[in-house]
């Protein structure tokens, strides 16, 4: 993680340094804004439509099966192109890519979208927002790096918010939030073991190439999964709102908002970017009430709020 962000920090420092007109900077800067933002609310739509989908009887691997399939071919695309434009790929890269694609996009996905069957979207969200906190706890045991007061406040912070939501939701729900939290929890350190992993890789291979080359992994790992199973029937057999749902999971929950994300940090860096992706959770909260019917409660929007500052100031560098 700590590799990533500097190399995301050398890009700012990079592109910062070029000259521009005060108005060009200002109106530049608001548009890259107004894409991560965008990116943001596209990732956290995702809850939406994966619950909407599990309203026609269909299991988590179904759902990422059809989720994979759809986005595979612009994943792989990107994948060919870079493959040819770039420098050939050392062979001792290989297997960390396999590794990436199976803890990123593939056992990350699939542990999240079977905890979506138990609690709510807006729940969901938090969970999956704390992964930088996994990131630092993760960095502190086996890498053996010291946690600072701050960062252990902003920790607490963070964690007294999702106990305020999951108590909430288990009041709500039932025993079941429990067995679904334990799921998209497994989710995020997932994704945060992705995170810390990819550091080194993404220096040498790039961001985009190495998006590309994991989604491909993830893909062919999940859709092997499936083929082992169930059959293909089951993915032909399904009524149109299943395929018109999986395919805006796959473009405007999958492709656009990589790729937006993508595009923003390169034009403002990753501390802006991550900043603005705080409005993911809390888009979330309101897309589940609109959608789902999800109520929003006094207790819900504490939570958010807490979980919210707690990562705003981890990712804060200290003065």
């Amino acid at each position: 993680m700590g590799n990533y962000s500097e190399t995301v920090d050398n890009l700012q420092i990079t592109s910062s340094a070029i000259p521009l007109p005060s108005s060009f900077n200002r109106k530049d800067y608001l548009t890259s804004l107004f894409i991560a933002l965008a990116g943001a609310i596209l990732f956290s739509t995702k809850a939406i439509i994966v619950k909407l989908l599990y309203r026609y009887h269909l299991d988590a691997l179904t759902v990422i099966t059809f989720r994979m399939l759809m986005s595979l071919p612009f994943f792989a695309t990107v994948a060919v192109w870079k493959t040819f434009t770039s420098a050939p790929l050392p062979k001792s890269d290989y297997g960390p890519i396999i590794v990436l694609g199976f803890l990123g996009y593939y056992l990350a996905t699939f542990l999240d979208f079977l905890g979506l069957q138990y609690i709510s979207a807006g729940l969901e969200r938090l969970i999956l927002f704390l992964a930088p906190s996994f990131v630092l706890l993760i960095s502190a045991v086996f890498l053996k790096k010291k946690i600072s007061s701050h960062q252990w406040l902003a920790l607490v912070v963070s964690y007294a918010g999702i106990a305020l939501v999951f108590m909430h939701d288990a009041r709500e729900w039932g025993a079941h939030v429990a067995l679904g939290s334990l799921y998209v929890l497994g989710s995020a350190v997932s994704y945060a073991s992705y995170l810390l992993l990819s550091g080194e890789l993404v220096k040498r291979v790039g961001a985009i190439r190495l998006v590309a080359y994991v989604m491909c992994v993830s893909s062919a790992v999940c859709i092997t999964q499936f083929l082992l199973q169930d059959s293909v029937s089951t993915l032909m057999h399904q009524p149109p709102q299943v395929y018109y749902l999986s395919l805006a999971n796959a473009i405007f929950c999958t492709v656009m908002p990589v790729s937006l994300t993508m595009i923003a940090i390169s034009r403002i860096g990753a501390g802006i970017a991550s900043q603005a992706s705080m409005v993911g959770p809390v888009s979330t909260l309101f897309l589940g009430a609109w959608f789902l019917n999800e109520p929003i409660t006094f207790i819900q929007i504490v939570g958010t709020v807490l979980v919210l500052a707690g990562i705003y100031f981890l990712s804060r560098k200290r003065e």
